[in-house]
C-alpha cells in the first residue's frame, strides 16, 4: 500500500527517522548527520573524553588531555664535569695562572709594536698609529692581570702605557693610566703608588685641573695614614689639597681638609696650628645657615687645644667664643668647658672625671675627644702630685 505525502508515518521516515538514530533514510538522515559534525568536531576540539570523540566525529586528530596540575617533573640530571669548578681554588689558581698567560702575551704583543714603531718605515708610514695600538694593548694586559690579582704587574702595565701616551702628546690618557697604576699599587707597594699618583698629580697641575689634582692629594694623603703611617706626611698632603680647592673656590673641601689637619696637628701637639684652623672653619660655619650647628663643636676643639697649653688661656677662650658667637653659651660643649675649667682650678679630679661622663653619656666621645681630655686630666693629676 502506497503512503501519501501527507501521512504522518510518511513524514516521520522523511525526517531522518525516529529521535535518537542516527542512521534514518531519506534526506533528512543525511541531514542530522550533517547537524550532528561540528557538534562533535567542537567536542573534540575541545578534549573531551573518549565517548564524546567516537560521537559520529571524523576528524583523525587525538584528543589532548590536560597535565595534571600534581604529576611529578623529570628528574634533574647530574651537572657535567667542571659545572662547578670556580668553586674550587685550585680551579680558581688555574684560571688566575691562564689569565696571567694571557696578559703576558699581550704584553710581548706591545713590545713587538712598539719597536715596529721605532723603524724606518713605520716612521715613513705612521709609526704613531702603532703605538696607539700599543697603549691599548698594555691597557688590556693591566686589566687581565687586575683579574689574576697580580697587582704590581698590572701598575707596572699601565705605567707602560701612560709613558707611551706622553710620547703621543696625550697628557689626559697619560694621566689616567698613572692613576690606574697607582690604584693597583695600593694593593701591593703603597709607596709606588704615592710615585705614580704624584706624577699624575704633576700632569693635572700643568693642565690646569687643579680639583682632580687636589682629589690625589687626599689619596695621598689617607695612604700616609693608614699604610705607611707617617701623620706629617699626611698632613702636608691635606694642606696641599685645601689650597687647591680654595683656588678653585670649593671652601667646602677645603674645609673638611683643613679639619683634617687640625686634628692630627691637635696629636702631633702642635695646639697653635689646630686652633687657628679651628677658629677659621667655625667662624665661616657659624656664618651660613646649614653649617651653624656645627660651629659649636668647633669652637669647643678649640678651647680643648687652648686648655692643653694653659688654663688662663682656655678661660679667655670660652668667653671670646661666647661674646662671637652667643647660641655657643646655651651649648653642652660650652657648659662641659665650664665645668672642666672649675675642676680644674679647685684640683677636684673626680669632679673633672664626673662632668666628662655625664657629657658621654648623651654625646659619645670620639677618640680625638677622648686624648684631648684625658691630656688635661693628666695636667690635674701632675699638679696634684706637686703639691703633695
Amino acid at each position: 500500500m502506497r503512503r501519501g505525502r501527507g501521512s504522518p508515518i510518511g513524514d516521520r521516515e522523511s525526517r531522518g527517522g525516529a529521535p535518537g538514530q542516527a542512521g534514518g533514510g531519506g534526506r533528512g538522515g543525511g541531514g542530522a548527520r550533517r547537524a550532528t559534525r561540528p557538534l562533535v568536531g567542537r567536542r573534540a576540539s575541545r578534549g573531551a573524553g573518549p565517548q564524546g570523540a567516537c560521537d559520529g566525529a571524523t576528524s583523525t586528530q587525538p584528543a589532548k588531555l590536560p597535565r595534571p596540575l600534581c604529576a611529578p617533573r623529570p628528574p634533574l640530571s647530574p651537572p657535567r664535569a667542571g659545572v662547578w669548578r670556580h668553586l674550587s681554588p685550585s680551579a680558581a689558581a688555574m684560571d688566575n695562572s691562564g689569565k696571567e698567560a694571557e696578559a703576558m702575551a699581550l704584553l710581548a704583543e706591545a713590545e713587538r709594536k712598539v719597536k715596529n714603531s721605532q723603524s724606518f718605515f713605520s716612521g715613513l708610514f705612521g709609526g704613531s698609529s702603532k703605538v696607539e695600538e700599543a697603549c691599548e694593548i698594555y691597557a688590556r694586559a693591566a686589566n687581565m692581570f687586575k683579574m689574576a690579582k697580580n697587582w704590581s704587574a698590572a701598575g707596572n702595565a699601565f705605567c707602560q702605557a701612560a709613558q707611551l701616551h706622553l710620547q703621543l702628546q696625550s697628557k689626559h690618557d697619560a694621566a689616567t693610566c698613572f692613576v690606574d697604576a697607582g690604584n693597583a699599587f695600593k694593593k701591593a707597594d703603597p709607596q709606588e703608588a704615592i710615585n705614580c699618583l704624584m706624577r699624575a698629580i704633576e700632569i693635572y697641575t700643568d693642565m690646569g685641573r687643579f680639583t682632580i689634582a687636589a682629589k690625589h692629594h687626599i689619596s695621598i694623603a689617607e695612604i700616609y695614614e693608614t699604610e705607611l703611617v707617617d701623620i706629617e706626611k699626611a698632613i702636608a698632603h691635606y694642606e696641599q689639597s685645601a689650597d687647591y680647592y680654595k683656588g678653585e673656590e670649593s671652601n667646602s673641601s677645603a674645609n673638611k681638609c683643613l679639619l683634617k689637619v687640625a686634628g692630627y696637628a691637635a696629636q702631633l701637639e702642635q695646639y697653635q696650628k689646630a686652633i687657628d684652623i679651628y677658629e677659621q672653619v667655625g667662624t665661616t660655619a657659624m656664618d651660613s645657615p646649614l653649617l651653624k650647628y656645627s660651629a659649636k663643636d668647633y669652637f669647643f676643639k678649640a678651647a680643648l687645644c687652648h686648655f692643653c697649653i694653659d688654663m688662663l688661656n682656655a678661660k679667655l677662650a670660652v668667653q671670646k667664643y661666647e661674646e662671637l658667637f652667643p647660641a655657643f653659651s646655651d651649648s653642652r660643649e660650652c657648659k662641659l668647658m665650664k665645668k672642666l675649667l672649675e675642676a680644674h682650678e679647685e684640683q677636684n679630679v673626680d669632679g673633672y672625671t664626673e662632668a666628662v661622663k655625664e657629657y658621654d653619656s648623651i654625646s659619645r666621645l670620639d677618640q680625638w675627644l677622648t686624648t684631648m681630655l684625658l691630656r688635661v686630666k693628666k695636667t690635674i693629676q701632675g699638679d696634684e702630685e706637686d703639691l703633695r
